[in-house]
């Protein structure tokens, strides 16, 4: 786990903390699709992505789920952190983009460090400022974007997220993300393959990067 912990927050953490994170920390290694954290739990530990990437989902009040933001190495989930020390239950889900390893560290560190580590502190401020904006920028596009905008920027999203131009998701899986219809995400996709942006596979989604149109 040394390793693992040097090579994504070693640039982050002073040695004294990483040891620490190395003495208390417990390895989670999950497949793409697992649950890690899902509505109205109680968190008891904090998660530290080491690889892969995961996705964190709102929920409204007929059960509908909405894509907030992805997490990426070196991140951690603002809305964990918040549960973790209000201990109150989680109000987001997140899912496994792809397999995904992550250190996880118990609550009660949380405080301990947030006093004894500038550096932890200044990760745990970071870290809600960017869940923050990222939030705010999905607002803004629900807001100000029209369907195929955003389709665009979540399919963007998706490509440098799995580092690979073939995206492999439903047209349902992308409805439910983008909070909207199959036959919408459908159509829109037939559109964009029309127009040269992607090609439509039986079971993928090939982006044609050369023909990305500016949003």
């Amino acid at each position: 786990m040394l390793h693992a912990l040097q090579q994504s927050y070693g640039g982050l953490f002073e040695k004294a903390l990483i040891e620490d994170i190395n003495q208390v920390g417990t390895i989670k290694e999950v497949p793409e699709g697992f649950l890690l954290i899902d509505f109205g739990q109680y968190i008891r530990s904090m998660p530290l992505l080491v690889s892969g990437a995961i996705k964190v989902l709102r929920e409204d009040t007929d059960g509908n789920e909405l894509l907030l933001y992805f997490l990426e190495q070196g991140e951690t989930c603002a809305m964990t952190l918040n549960c973790c020390l209000g201990q109150t239950k989680s109000q987001i889900r997140a899912i496994a983009e792809t397999d995904t390893k992550l250190i996880m560290i118990p609550v009660e560190k949380m405080e301990e460090w947030t006093g004894k580590y500038r550096s932890w502190r200044n990760y745990v401020f970071e870290s809600y400022h960017n869940r923050l904006m990222e939030m705010l920028e999905s607002i803004d596009s629900i807001a100000f974007l029209r369907m195929d905008q955003r389709l665009l920027k979540y399919l963007r999203e998706k490509v440098q997220i799995n580092q690979n131009k073939v995206i492999h998701a439903t047209h349902q899986d992308i409805a439910d993300d983008l909070h909207t219809s199959r036959v919408v995400v459908s159509r829109l996709l037939k559109s964009l393959e029309n127009s040269g942006v992607i090609r439509l596979h039986r079971n993928n989604i090939e982006v044609l990067e050369e023909n990305w149109p500016n949003l």
